[in-house]
């Protein structure tokens, strides 16, 4: 089996592959796999179990060096004996959540980015293909927020069908309606929140997790606020949306702006609102991009292979 990994852009590849590549070296001769350095590329051949632990290994190496900003073979041997490095204490970057066991870290440096633009600001905006984060991370925040009982209530919020929310063409109630298009908002929560805890959060409305049209009208205040594909909202639907910000509140807009389900007369309101309120004091801006993926590896070549196909076509047009 082989596999390519492309490195994180953070010019630290000296330190990633250790002095006279010490660090690649410990990786070869304990996982029996061949790995081959080319630019900001490696090139790890073996046995399938060998070549996945070995790309894990990787990964663990470039997210210590992004948090830690040091490696040594102490922290390698024991990311390949599974263990978690030795530094263990919850760095600034971590986001502490209520399951006992998670704690939820950035993975790339854009992520990192990211974290810290939500930490600053207001309202961020955030745009990057699938797979990068954008809704996980900021669940997390408000999530952390939420145990710090720095806000009293997070609300989640989505387009309910791709550009125009018309609920009533599906068949059941309006639970059953709308409970497909609001499931990775419930992933997200799950994996921070144990079952009993999450129902009794929405029983008490501490957490909601409603289509988009069901903000209108409301004032929220002391809130964490994320309205999650906002690449399909309208201009009056974003308007909407950013108004709806009360006192102590946070808000996190994200979408993926190459997935616009709009018809082509219209501009997605999110890529509006970017373009019209970027340069506002405490509103922030973030782009994710295809090095940011964290998904199965083969996500990041799928979204390399698409965006080459969509390039000849602009440039015919």
């Amino acid at each position: 089996m082989e596999v390519t990994i492309q490195l994180e852009p953070t010019g630290r590849q000296l330190e990633l592959f250790g002095p006279a590549d010490r660090h690649l070296r410990l990786l070869r001769q304990s996982l029996g796999v061949r790995i081959t350095a080319r630019q900001s590329k490696l090139t790890i051949t073996g046995t399938e179990k060998s070549v996945n632990t070995a790309a894990e290994v990787i990964d663990k190496m470039q997210k210590q060096l992004i948090k830690h900003r040091s490696l040594t073979t102490t922290d390698i041997s024991a990311f390949i004996s599974r263990k978690d490095s030795p530094p263990s204490a919850e760095t600034s970057e971590a986001i502490s959540v209520y399951s006992p066991k998670k704690v939820v870290e950035p993975s790339t440096a854009g992520q990192l980015k990211y974290i810290e633009v939500m930490l600053a600001n207001d309202i961020t905006f955030c745009i990057g293909p699938a797979g990068t984060g954008k809704t996980y991370l900021a669940v997390a925040i408000a999530v952390s927020m939420l145990k710090k009982k720095q806000i009293r209530r997070i609300v989640l919020a989505r387009p309910a069908v791709e550009a125009g929310e018309k609920l009533g063409f599906l068949p059941g109630d309006i639970q059953a309606k709308v409970n497909p298009y609001l499931r990775p908002l419930f992933d997200a929560l799950e994996d921070m929140i144990d079952f009993a805890q999450m129902k009794k959060f929405m029983e008490l409305d501490i957490i909601e997790i409603i289509p988009l049209a069901f903000m209108r009208g409301r004032t929220l205040n002391e809130a964490a606020i994320i309205c999650d594909e906002a690449q399909n909202t309208s201009g009056l639907q974003m308007l909407m949306v950013l108004t709806r910000l009360g006192h102590g509140s946070k808000m996190i807009i994200t979408g993926d702006i190459t997935q616009i389900d709009l018809d082509t007369v219209r501009e997605s309101g999110m890529v509006e609102a970017i373009k019209i309120l970027k340069r506002i004091k405490g509103i922030g801006v973030i782009e994710l991009t295809q090095r940011d993926i964290v998904r199965h590896r083969l996500v990041q070549n799928v979204v390399r292979a698409y965006k080459k196909k969509q390039r000849p076509q602009k440039q015919r047009t």
